[in-house]
């Protein structure tokens, strides 16, 4: 009998209408920045353009404090390097040697980055800057232009070597 009006105790506690008030309701203009889907293939890429060169700087202004210069020397991660470590018993997991799209490099630099100021890069700065960071890893050349067109056909080191649980074409 106890362990039943417990039950039905904490059953209504549960299912109360209070809730712990936490965090803050979410404004549809917040909600806009980051309600998009970048897929590998391209699609949800915006209009806009950048070069290394061009990425060079933005890096400089928003990227240096946290990355290191070159991407190698920072507190946070290590965005360069790494090539053929994968599989050795201290693998490096870096934009160049692990991931497998741009496209992904893009939408995560969009999205979360600066550290300090998430979604504050206009759209060419972000494909300067994705440019940038993948020329430090000899993906692309230093004026190749990359856009919404350009940048899902770049292809990452790593792209063949994992294992797709479904087919992603």
């Amino acid at each position: 009998m106890a362990v039943s009006v417990l039950y039905l105790l904490t059953a209504q506690i549960v299912m109360a209408d209070d809730n712990p008030q936490l965090g803050e309701n979410v404004s549809q203009a917040d909600l806009v920045v980051v309600d998009y889907t970048i897929m590998p293939n391209g699609e949800g890429l915006p209009d806009g353009s950048g070069t290394a060169a061009e990425g060079a700087k933005v890096y400089q202004d928003n990227c240096l404090a946290c990355h290191g210069a070159g991407g190698k020397d920072g507190l946070n991660d290590v965005l360069v390097g790494g090539h053929g470590s994968l599989t050795t018993d201290r693998p490096q997991k870096t934009v160049g040697s692990y991931w497998p799209y741009a496209t992904t490099l893009f939408d995560y630099v969009h999205r979360a980055m600066p550290y300090q100021a998430p979604g504050s890069l206009s759209d060419d700065d972000v494909y300067a800057v994705t440019a940038y960071i993948l020329y430090l890893n000899d993906v692309v050349d230093e004026n190749e232009q990359l856009d919404a067109d350009t940048l899902p056909d770049v292809r990452m080191p790593n792209r063949d070597n994992f294992v797709w649980a479904y087919s992603p074409d």
